[in-house]
Formats: structure tokens, sequence, C-alpha cells
């Protein structure tokens, strides 16, 4: 009897995905369609263009997922070794497959051109396997049953890959998976380390790998901020629906604050709605950032309604001349300071007549750093007439493009607690 299909892994064949030039998008397709199916993808793994390395690696993927699903190796050439692995790993032979083998020959003849001879052992099928037709190339998949699992073979390129999930792997996977449901929910968080959120969440989540239905968590850092990733697995969709909900709400309270997101947007959406909440319209001074900030809330939609423009205000002439911001105050306190990161933020909103200003000022190196203020230094300010006006100075780690990205999110953070009334823990 087959046993319940639940964790699949996929292995991307093909030694040029072991170079700088090549890179698996694949599996990230596939990840997404088998997790609609229920299936959770444990393991992705790239395998070099040889028999035995394959052959291994798909031995070590049946015996930990229930689903296989390699992609690549299946052409014409000697260095196409999917087929013969799969041979090996089911301890099989090959059986021509007449009908495949016209097909095959057929394209050719579309073409009109002579199919070469090499192209006849793609039409070579291990018996007990399911030869998969590919519309859009000559490299049939295979659907391959052993064990209690299944192991998936496709084609590389994602025009026929694609096309052939949908049409043939899909229908049979569905099947086979009818009543698992994987859930999945993401809590967004800034402001704070990795470290500052594990510490939060850790003592909170690891009480659900107790509960019926266990909560699997993962926590992933980027610049500026740190996700928690919550999933479950189980029959009964609304059921798992009502416990990551709560684990979500748990997670929230927690967290207070820095959790900014819950239903997947990003922090650039967040502030954009809270904007257009309010109806404010904002502009932005910026210096080191040089415009991304208006770059990322602009990427969403609907965004002139509450963006008005802004100044890039690189240079201190600009700052003095476009900002109003007075040479005293840069001479006093230095380009990058707090006084001139809200002045330019007030010169920004009086210059464009908007409800809010931002200034960002700061030194993103590699050079421009001193003892006092060394690279990393970044000065951020809000003001506005209907809210609160904050300014803050803080210091970021990395390189020129890390600082400029972090102070961007900062800011975007910085506009998302003012408007919200939010102080920060």
């Amino acid at each position: 009897m087959r046993r319940s299909l639940r964790f699949a892994e996929i292995l991307a064949v093909g030694s040029e995905l072991l170079t700088p030039f090549r890179t698996d998008t694949n599996s990230l397709y596939l990840t997404a369609r088998l997790n609609e199916l229920g299936l959770d993808v444990r393991g992705k793994s790239v395998v070099a263009d040889d028999r035995a390395a394959v052959a291994a690696a798909v031995r070590a993927a049946l015996a930990r997922a229930d689903v296989v699903v390699t992609t690549g190796g299946l052409g014409p050439t000697d260095d196409d070794v999917t087929r013969e692995a799969v041979a090996d790993v089911a301890g099989v032979a090959f059986e021509e497959d007449p009908a495949l083998l016209a097909s095959i020959e057929a394209r050719f003849a579309r073409r009109g051109i002579r199919m070469p001879s090499i192209n006849a052992r793609q039409a070579q099928v291990p018996t007990g396997a399911v030869a998969l037709p590919n519309p859009n190339g000559t490299a049939p998949g295979l659907w391959c049953e052993m064990g209690g699992g299944v192991l998936i073979a496709l084609p590389g390129p994602p025009r026929e890959l694609k096309p052939m999930f949908e049409a043939h792997v899909l229908p049979r996977l569905r099947d086979l998976c009818a009543g698992a449901v994987l859930r999945r929910r993401t809590v967004k968080t800034t402001g704070r380390s990795e470290s500052h959120v594990e510490e939060v969440a850790q003592p909170i989540y690891t009480t659900w790998l107790q509960s019926d239905p266990v909560i699997s968590t993962t926590i992933l850092a980027a610049p500026g901020q740190v996700e928690l990733h919550l999933s479950a697995q189980g029959d009964d969709a609304a059921r798992l629906d009502r416990a990551l909900d709560a684990a979500v709400q748990r997670l929230h309270a927690a967290l207070g604050p820095a959790a900014f997101s819950v239903d997947g947007r990003t922090l650039a959406e967040v502030v954009g709605g809270l904007l257009q909440e309010r109806q404010f319209v904002l502009a932005a001074a910026e210096s080191c950032t040089a415009g991304l900030l208006l770059g990322a809330l602009t990427e969403v939609a609907g965004s002139s309604a509450w963006i008005a423009g802004g100044v890039v205000a690189y240079a201190n002439d600009v700052k003095v001349q476009a900002l109003d911001v007075p040479v005293e105050l840069i001479a006093a306190h230095g380009a990058v300071s707090e006084p001139v990161a809200q002045a330019m933020a007030e010169g920004v909103r009086r210059q464009l007549k908007t409800d809010l200003g931002v200034g960002i000022t700061g030194i993103a190196g590699p050079t421009g750093g001193t003892e006092s203020k060394p690279v990393g230094t970044v000065a951020l300010a809000v003001s506005g007439p209907g809210v609160r006006s904050v300014v803050r100075m803080v210091r970021f780690p990395g390189d020129r493009a890390m600082v400029r990205q972090m102070a961007v999110q900062a800011a975007l953070d910085l506009i998302r607690r003012v408007l919200t009334d939010a102080d920060y823990n």
C-alpha cells in the first residue's frame, strides 16, 4: 500500500548549475505547486551530470521524501544521465516505446529535418515507468512509483517543464494527495535583530512542536527585516487556519510594534496603506539613499495618491538651496546629524506642500567616516503638523549597498511608527 504523501524533495541535475553562469529557477515554481497540493518541500539539491552521483542523490531523497522531482538530464547527449540513473535506482532495464519514438521522429519531420540517431535513446523508458509527453521538446518525462513513493523526472528547460507538470504531473499528484493540506503564515518584523526576535519568539514557537496540529517555525533574516514563517500540515484546512491564525496573533502580541505585517505585505505597502488611510501626502529629502526611499514607495500601486515627490540633496549646497537647511546648522552639527535630518524633512515638506516630510542623511561608505560618525551612521527624521515629529540617529553594519538598503527600511519603519503612534521597543 502506498504511504501517505506528505514530504517532497527537488533534485536539479546539471553540471552547469554548479557554475556561476546558470541558476536553478525551476525549484521555485515546483515548490509553489507542490505546496498547493499539501506537500511540504523539505529539501532541494543540485547534482552534476554524473550517473552514479545522480543515482545516489535520488536514492537518498527517496529515503527521506514521499515525492522526489528531478529536473534536467533527459536530453539525447552523453551527459544526459537522469534516465539511466532512474533505471539504476529502480533496478530495471529499458524498453523502447515505439509510439514515443514515432512522436520524436515526427517532431523533427515537422521541421523538415532528419532526426539524429542519438535522439532515439529518448524513447528508451525504464521498465515500469510511465513516459510523460513533451509537446515542447524531444525529452519525455518519467513517472515512477517505487517503495511507496513517487519519482518524477522532468526536462530542464522551463518552457518544457512547466506545461508537462501542469498537464501530466499535477493531475496524478492531485489524486494521490487528495485531502492533504499545507497552510503557511508569515510574520514580518523590523527594527530588531534576528537574535532579538528569536529571544521573544523561541519560547512561544517551541511549544507548537507538541501541539495538535504541529506548527513548524522558521526564522529568516534580511537587511532591516526578520521574518517568522509558520507552516502546518493536515487534512482539515479550517482547523489548520484557526491554529495558524491564533499562533500569528500570539507572536504579534509578543513582538509588539516590531511586527508590521501578517498578511504578506511589504513594509512599503504597509506605509502606503497608512498614508492612504490618513489621506496624507508625503515628500522625501534624501542624501545618502539618493531616491531609494521614494523608489521603494512608488513600487506600490496607487502611490501617486500619497507621494508628491522629493529632492535628492546629496551635496550640502543642495541641502541649503533646495531645502532651506541653514548653513550654520550644517557647520555646527555636520551634514549627518539629527538637526540637519529634521531640517531636511521640514524643508521638503514646505517646498512641496505635503502633510509629511522625511529626511535621510548618512555616511554609506566605504569612505567618509570619522571616529564620532563612522561609516554606517544615518540620521532619519519625519516631520508634519498632523503628527509627532521624530528624529533618530542609527548605525548600520555592512557595505555601502547594505547601509543604503537598511536606511530605507529604517525610514519606512519610522514613517509607519509615526503614523500609528507606536514607540520603539
